[in-house]
């Protein structure tokens, strides 16, 4: 079984079960016991969901996920990166996010770097692979992934935003395992 959480509108993921947070609250245990047995999922993909929570929301949906996920199941994880070098792409991404209530961001709670992203899934348990990100220094980093195991739109290969080895919008991407 392979779950999309926070799927919105598109569905990039077929044969994956898309979930809203109106169905699977990542902090409702609830939520979680009603729809899986621990022990059940093969993969999870989030995109652009996890800034939506504190650090400390981050570790407990973490480990919620964690629980339900089969040994050697994975979270494919993509969030904004807090170390792109890019104002106007920080500016949109910022804590509270840029303009009015209805925005994307207005909800953002976190901006995470690959060492807040990485400490979080740790902490719930992960071993955590780094897929592509921003170094302090802004460099983009770039390790091959496939797209079969969990695509994501926001990223290096897939963002029309990236053009002419240009990058316009990247995220930092990671797979947490949980190890067998």
């Amino acid at each position: 079984m392979k779950v999309v959480i926070g799927a919105g509108e598109h569905s990039n993921n077929p044969g994956w079960l898309e979930t809203q947070e109106s169905e699977l609250d990542l902090l409702k245990a609830d939520d979680w016991k009603r729809k899986f047995d621990e022990n059940s999922i093969d993969a999870l993909l989030a995109e652009h969901v996890w800034e939506h929570l504190t650090y400390d929301e981050g570790v407990e949906a973490a480990s919620n996920c964690f629980t339900y996920l089969k040994p050697g199941g994975y979270i494919r994880c993509a969030v904004p990166d807090g170390y792109f070098p890019d104002e106007d792409y920080q500016a949109g991404v910022q804590v509270g996010g840029p303009g009015p209530a209805c925005h994307p961001a207005a909800s953002h709670k976190i901006v995470h770097n690959y060492k807040t992203l990485c400490s979080m899934f740790e902490a719930a348990g992960f071993d955590v692979h780094l897929l592509e990100y921003c170094t302090e220094d802004g460099e983009f980093v770039y390790n091959d992934w496939d797209e079969e195991q969990g695509y994501i739109y926001r990223s290096k290969r897939f963002d029309h935003r990236n053009a002419n080895g240009e990058l316009g919008f990247v995220s930092l991407i990671v797979d947490a395992v949980k190890q067998v």
